[in-house]
């Protein structure tokens, strides 16, 4: 049977599953430490996994495009969160003050991995650059997600001071990362043979994640507190960051004159963020019944990311396929010219 054009991906509906749930079924009591306790072994095993899959001679590869990976970084951490402040006087009244609190969240987290390496590819882009940005994008935001939530998000909440939420993400996720990492040396091949198979530690480790996060703010009169006009500002929100980082991205790539597999890369990595790395963050940098509101944000962008990059990532082939087609139809003399 053919799954219906309209429905969202799996992922995204375990995900919808979860919270639904964790509405009507929270984890409470004895159950709650539990879960809180498995969900975190999940969590560093998801972060070994993504240590061991890292191929180093990808990175070695596009390792020589530093202008690339500079750029893709500033998008990041310095583009995301100057829109996220300059725009609050649009995005504030459109959400409450918990989700502006998860929208600059999600403006300081690091890139997506697996997915911004797929849409780079299908766009026939540079995919050994997407590779080492977004990998770098997320082994840094380990050190400055916690750093830039101290700074433009304390009032949220934070469980620590920047330093303790720097210690804290070192030993939870960078300490299984670099673990991973050390044994791809043993493990490597065998990775890469089952990268289908182990993608259910990964969203097994979200969805165990999100299930305790919404537990805890249902407890907590999450859905009391969030109006329903609410919900759809912070989808126009989500829309709104999203076009704008992927003009300012696109426009930046063209005014460096990187050219148009450099600047997919770019936009790609530099305008998406991580749900698999911004969860688990979230579950340390704050606490546990804040955890909801500040990952809903997160969520729903990354649905709406999702499907704009896929038409975005067609769009892109279909104009490097054009000009290819468009070239080989020319006298090899003019070729020679262009």
């Amino acid at each position: 049977m053919t799954r219906p054009r309209f429905l969202p991906d799996s992922f995204t509906l375990a995900i919808v599953l979860s919270v639904v749930v964790a509405s009507f079924f929270p984890c409470e009591g004895q159950v709650a430490v539990v879960f809180d306790r498995i969900t975190s072994l999940a969590i560093g095993l998801l972060f070994f996994f993504h240590g061991a899959k890292l191929p180093r001679d990808a990175v070695l590869a596009g390792m020589r495009h530093w202008r690339l990976h500079l750029t893709v970084l500033a998008c990041t951490f310095l583009m995301f969160p100057v829109l996220g402040i300059v725009l609050k006087p649009l995005l504030l009244p459109l959400v409450t003050a918990d989700l502006y609190l998860g929208i600059l969240f999600l403006c300081v987290l690091p890139s997506t991995v697996q997915s911004s390496i797929a849409f780079t590819a299908v766009a026939r882009g540079n995919v050994a650059a997407a590779v080492v940005s977004a990998s770098a994008s997320n082994l840094l935001g380990i050190f400055l997600t916690p750093l830039l939530v101290g700074l433009l998000v304390v009032a949220g909440g934070t469980n620590h001071s920047s330093i303790d939420s720097v210690i804290s993400i070192a030993l939870q996720l960078l300490l299984p990362f670099v673990a991973g990492q050390i044994a791809r040396k043993w493990i490597g091949r065998w990775v890469d043979r089952h990268r289908s198979r182990l993608k259910f530690i990964d969203q097994g480790s979200i969805l165990l994640v999100v299930y305790t996060a919404f537990s805890a703010s249902v407890g907590q009169g999450l859905w009391q507190q969030l109006p329903l006009r609410s919900l759809g500002g912070l989808f126009i929100v989500s829309a709104i960051l999203l076009a704008l980082a992927m003009t300012i991205s696109t426009f930046v790539a063209r005014r460096l004159g990187f050219n148009k597999e450099d600047e997919i890369a770019i936009v790609f990595c530099g305008s998406k963020k991580s749900l698999a790395s911004g969860v688990p963050m979230a579950k340390v940098l704050f606490a546990s019944h804040a955890v909801g509101a500040i990952v809903l944000p997160l969520m729903l962008f990354h649905q709406i990311q999702l499907m704009v990059c896929a038409v975005l990532a067609q769009r892109y082939a279909l104009r490097l396929q054009a000009g290819a087609k468009q070239d080989s139809a020319l006298p090899s003399s003019s070729r020679e010219l262009k």
